[in-house]
């Protein structure tokens, strides 16, 4: 009786479990399709269909002179969903269809007729036909038999992609750069545009079908830049420097072309070494983002902060000291063993005198450092140029409040160590002295457009004030002209066209004991009426090879002075012949403004005071005898006469 009790109750147990499983089940399919329904039914959907984003056509790219450096071309790949077509459609086109593509494409009718019967038993819906086609050739396909029913009823598959292409091959390419180099990266706000979407529906595993023609949303192509580059002018530096670079195995090296009135950037080389393939390429926009003690080409920033601030002028005479000057604990030394005795200021710059800017900036400032580190901010060298491209590099001028400021900051500074520019910021005071000390900001766009519309103008120069007056200017001018003619760019100097500058060597890495150096010139041309400033810096040439910038870095400049200069003359050489043929009898004002203007006459010096009478004649280029004291009486070169450099010329005073 105890025995049936306990089969009857577990009987009811078992049963009661199964209710229990029966209502959950209940309960659960009740769930899932009344409450959680919409959830579960946007799960399914969004494993079978899917946006995508589509990318939109990058904006073009143009010179100047409105060359097509960059364009975007969309490229079509064609697929067939044979699955998706009716039997009496693909019965009745598909001979059709595969004749159409038989005379586009290099395969026979039968192939194709062949394959698509094939795809459509084995329920392939991915079938693939061609790739990269042009918009041309995807409109003749797309309008072939059974296609042109559309995505559904024709199994038609479209997939667009965009390519950069560069007309101009590789000199386009060059210039234009890649991904965030050069000027692809450096107008991505403007070239981008917007992206766009597409439905996609899954048919295979990894394999999305585009549910129709149409997208979601249409993208929105870029705009198009108009830049301030001169295509020719770039491939001539690229080629200058890529040349210097692999003659001296340099790490990596930039060279900027600017158009002195209007800032206009007409060339922007930057190439680094590929540690991989051993070769260089357009690596980083060294020019814009990378800082750097820029040596012996700071001391043009030293002297006019100098004649500025008036504690000294060009005439002012310097006791290099044997080449060897000790400030402190450290000692600054001239490349020339022995110095150069004593010289002018002037005469210091052509030199590259160390220890003559030393003792000029320490001997002026020590007592007031701030004034020096003040001038030098006066005229912008503490601050961004504010470019139209991102990235630029911060400058760095020491001021005696910094907590590293110690008694030899002031010495170094004044041939260029401690301080700290980019390139372009270099390049861009080099160019205000050639602009008689008006300072003009650099740019790199003309214009921005929407295809012909124009949306923004960038036509008229930026004038950000002066760095100095235009008389320091000129004093300037003067001496870095006799720096290619007489100074450390003698090896330079061409009598075919004038060129100005000054070269740079400065140690990197000394802080390591590296033995590298930094190679710079920085300058402009013609000497007498600047169009162009250019800079040249090139970063730890081998110094087995050589790393002065006299070797490494001003051959590059002028290659590229030459090249440009050749191409347009930039000097009347006519209305120099018919200076040089005027007769000693006209007056001496004549005479002066020739010589301050061309460097090839001789100026009337008869009633100067000595001292004057040979600065002139020092920046000119001609060694000097005074004979007596006083004024100027008598010259031994007739006024009106063309000279050349290293010339020797009496003086009779009284």
């Amino acid at each position: 009786m105890n025995k049936e009790k306990h089969i009857i109750k577990r009987y009811f147990i078992v049963l009661a479990a199964f209710f229990a499983v029966a209502v959950l089940i209940v309960y659960k399919l009740f769930t899932i399709q009344f409450v959680e329904g919409d959830k579960y039914e946007d799960l399914a959907q969004s494993t079978v269909y899917r946006t995508f984003t589509i990318e939109p056509n990058r904006g073009n790219v143009y010179d100047s002179k409105m060359n097509l450096l960059a364009t975007s071309v969309t490229k079509y790949e064609i697929r067939f969903d044979p699955v998706s077509v009716s039997d009496a459609n693909f019965k009745k086109y598909l001979e059709p269809l595969a004749d159409g593509l038989a005379e586009i494409f290099p395969r026979s009718s039968n192939h194709y007729q062949v394959k698509f019967k094939k795809a459509r038993q084995l329920n392939n819906r991915y079938v693939f036909i061609a790739k990269n086609l042009d918009y041309s050739a995807y409109l003749k396909v797309k309008g072939l038999p059974m296609f042109n029913l559309g995505a559904y009823k024709g199994g038609f598959i479209a997939e667009q992609s965009t390519v950069r292409e560069y007309p101009l091959g590789k000199v386009g390419k060059r210039t234009v750069g890649y991904n965030n180099v050069g000027l692809e990266g450096a107008f991505e706000d403007y070239l981008q545009g917007e992206k766009g979407q597409r439905l996609k529906q899954k048919i295979a595993k990894g394999q999305w079908k585009p549910i129709t023609d149409i997208n979601q949303i249409e993208p929105v192509d870029g705009l198009d830049v108009v830049t301030t580059i001169d295509v020719n002018i770039q491939d001539i530096t690229h080629h200058a420097l890529l040349k210097q670079l692999e003659a001296f195995e340099a790490d990596h090296g930039t060279a900027i072309v600017m158009e002195t009135k209007t800032g206009e950037i007409k060339a922007i080389a930057n190439l680094g070494m590929s540690k991989e393939f051993g070769k260089y390429y357009e690596k980083r926009n060294y020019a814009v983002y990378e800082t750097h003690e820029p040596g012996s080409t700071f001391k043009l920033m030293s002297l006019v902060a100098a004649l500025e601030d008036k504690v000294v002028d060009t005439s002012t005479v310097i006791n290099t000291e044997k080449g060897r000057i000790e400030y402190f604990d450290r000692v600054v030394t001239d490349s020339r063993y022995g110095g150069y005795g004593k010289i002018s200021v002037a005469r210091a710059l052509e030199l590259s005198s160390n220890t003559a800017f030393a003792k000029m900036i320490y001997n002026n400032y020590k007592d007031k450092p701030e004034q020096f580190s003040n001038r030098l901010k006066m005229m912008g060298l503490d601050e961004k140029i504010g470019l139209q491209i991102k990235g630029e590099g911060h400058p760095h001028i020491p001021h005696p409040d910094d907590a590293n400021w110690y008694g030899t900051t002031l010495p170094w500074m004044s041939f260029g160590y401690g301080v700290s520019l980019t390139a372009l910021q270099t390049l861009t005071f080099y160019n205000a002295i050639a602009n008689d000390g008006m300072l003009v900001k650099p740019k790199f766009i003309k214009s921005v457009r929407d295809r012909n519309r124009i949306i923004e103008s960038y036509e008229k120069p930026i004038i950000s004030g002066s760095v100095c007056s235009e008389e320091t200017a000129k004093q300037a001018k003067s001496i870095l002209q006799n720096a290619v003619e007489r100074g450390t760019a003698e090896g330079i100097y061409s009598e075919d066209f004038s060129m100005a500058g000054k070269t740079g060597t400065c140690q990197t890495e000394y802080w390591k004991g590296s033995g590298k150096y930094i190679s710079s010139f920085a300058g402009y041309f013609p000497a007498d009426e600047p169009k162009y400033s250019c800079i040249v810096v090139i970063h730890k040439p081998n110094p087995r090879i050589g790393y002065y910038g006299s070797k490494v870095a001003a051959p590059v400049f002028k290659s590229i002075a030459k090249k440009i200069y050749s191409d347009t003359p930039l000097v009347d050489e006519i209305e120099k012949v018919q200076f040089a043929s005027l007769k000693e009898e006209e007056s001496s004002d004549n005479y002066n403004e020739i010589a301050r203007k061309y460097k090839t006459i001789m100026p009337n010096l008869v009633g100067m005071p000595a001292m004057d009478a040979i600065s002139i004649l020092e920046n000119n280029g001609l060694n000097v005898k005074l004979i007596g004291e006083g004024k100027v009486v008598k010259q031994s070169i007739s006024a009106g006469t063309k000279i050349k450099s290293q010339t020797q010329i009496n003086l009779i005073l009284g």
